[in-house]
């Protein structure tokens, strides 16, 4: 499985409560906060529906 760096680049405020929980469950807690995580189809769909406050790399 590949890898992905995910960072968060804009706050969570004024979101909805949905998009926040997701953030949560991804393990963002902070701005510019970073995680590696698996590019597994629940990753990547939940990646979708934050990807405004998110930036998303490639790890080798």
């Amino acid at each position: 499985m590949k890898k992905l760096k995910v960072t968060q680049v804009k706050s969570k405020i004024g979101q909805s409560e949905r998009q926040k929980r997701t953030l949560q469950a991804l393990g963002l807690r902070k701005m510019h906060q970073s995680i590696e995580l698996e590019a597994t189809p629940q990753i990547q769909g939940m990646i979708d529906k934050v990807k405004h406050l998110l930036e998303v790399e490639e790890v080798k």
